[in-house]
C-alpha cells in the first residue's frame, strides 16, 4: 500500500482545538468547569448543534437544559474550557437557542476549530447517550474521566467510546486516467453517486477490506491501492480511512443489485461540471449528478482526483 502525496485535509480532520487529555483524570474537573463563567458549551441535539453566521454558537453553562449529559472537549485557542452537553433522545430542542445545523450539512463550511469541536462532541455524545449500561453484565455505569470513560459499578469493567474503522475508495480507470467509478446506493435517489465504502471486518487488513468491498459492491478487481487520509464520521461511530485504487478491467464494473443499485464511470469533465455547479447532497440542485456533501471524506477524495492532486 503506497503512501499518499501531500494534499488538502478532509473537512473534519483539520484539528483546531486542544483536547487536553491530561486534564480528564483530574478529580471533579467536570463539576468545576460547569461552574466556570469562561466555559463555552456546545449543545448537541440529535446530530445538530446551534449555528450562528458562518460558525457554531457556543452557550454558557447556565443556558444548558438540566437533563443533558456533559463531557469535557478540551480548550480553545485562548485556553477557555470547551464542554459539550448532549440532550437525551426524544428531548425537544430549546426554542430560545435559535438556528440549528447538522454536521452533515454544515461541517464542510465551518472554521477548522468549530468543525473539530462538532465532530468530537457528536462522536462522544452518541456514546454518552447509548452506553449507560455495561455490555458485560447489564448494570448501570458511572461516568469517569470527564465524560471519556464509564466504570461498571457491578463487575468493575471500564468502558471507552468505540470507534469502528471503515474504508472508502475512489476507484479510477486503469485505461483512462480521466475516468472515475462511482456507485449509487439503493437507499439514495437515482442521481446520487459516491465512492465505495464499507466496514473493516474482524481480522482483516485495510488493503484486504478495500479489495473485498470494491469487488462486492462494484464487481471490479483493483490494484495500486494508495492511502490518502482519514476522517471521523459519527454516523454512527466510524473512522473513515480514505484510499485510491485503480481498476484492473473497467468492463468488470457492475452493481451488486442489493446495496448498490448502479455503478457508472464518470469523466473528469462531468465531475468538474457538477462541482462547479455546487451539485452536492447538501446543495440546492435536484437535477443531474449529485456528489457527496463537503463535510464528507468522499467529497475530498473526488475533489482531489478531479483537481489532479497527487
Amino acid at each position: 500500500m503506497a503512501a499518499h502525496g501531500e494534499g488538502p485535509i478532509p473537512a473534519l480532520a483539520r484539528g483546531g482545538i486542544d483536547r487536553s487529555a491530561d486534564e480528564r483524570s483530574r478529580p471533579g474537573l467536570l463539576d468545576r468547569l460547569r461552574h466556570d463563567v469562561a466555559a463555552r458549551v456546545l449543545l448537541i441535539h440529535g446530530d445538530a448543534a446551534p449555528v450562528s453566521g458562518s460558525g457554531l454558537r457556543y452557550l454558557s453553562t447556565s443556558e444548558v437544559p438540566g437533563e443533558a449529559e456533559w463531557a469535557f472537549l478540551g480548550r480553545d485557542a485562548a485556553g477557555a474550557p470547551l464542554l459539550t452537553a448532549v440532550l437525551p433522545d426524544g428531548a425537544e430542542a430549546p426554542s430560545a437557542i435559535g438556528e440549528w445545523g447538522s454536521l452533515r450539512a454544515t461541517g464542510g463550511d465551518l472554521p477548522a476549530a468549530d468543525a473539530d469541536a462538532f465532530v468530537e462532541a457528536l462522536s462522544l455524545g452518541r456514546w454518552l447517550r447509548d452506553a449507560a449500561f455495561c455490555p458485560a453484565c447489564g448494570a448501570r455505569t458511572e461516568l469517569r474521566t470527564a465524560g471519556w470513560s464509564r466504570l461498571c459499578s457491578s463487575c468493575g469493567r471500564e468502558h471507552f467510546p468505540r470507534t469502528d474503522p471503515a474504508i472508502i475508495v475512489a476507484v479510477t480507470s486503469g485505461s483512462d486516467p480521466d475516468r472515475i467509478l462511482l456507485g449509487s446506493n439503493a437507499l439514495w435517489g437515482a442521481n446520487r453517486f459516491s465512492c465505495f465504502a464499507g466496514f473493516v471486518e474482524a481480522g482483516e487488513s485495510l488493503e484486504t477490506a478495500v479489495t473485498r468491498e470494491v469487488g462486492e459492491e462494484a464487481g471490479v478487481r483493483v490494484t495500486d491501492i494508495e492511502y490518502r487520509s482519514s476522517q471521523a464520521w459519527p454516523y454512527p461511530r466510524s473512522l473513515m480511512l480514505g484510499f485510491r485504487a485503480v481498476a484492473v478491467v473497467d468492463g468488470e464494473a457492475r452493481p451488486d443489485g442489493e446495496e448498490i443499485a448502479a455503478v457508472r464511470w464518470f469523466t473528469r469533465d462531468e465531475i468538474r461540471s457538477a462541482l462547479d455547479r455546487g451539485d452536492t447532497w447538501d446543495g440546492s440542485s435536484e437535477d443531474g449528478l449529485l456528489l457527496p456533501g463537503r463535510a464528507s471524506i468522499a467529497h475530498r477524495l473526488i475533489v482531489d482526483w478531479c483537481a489532479g492532486v497527487a
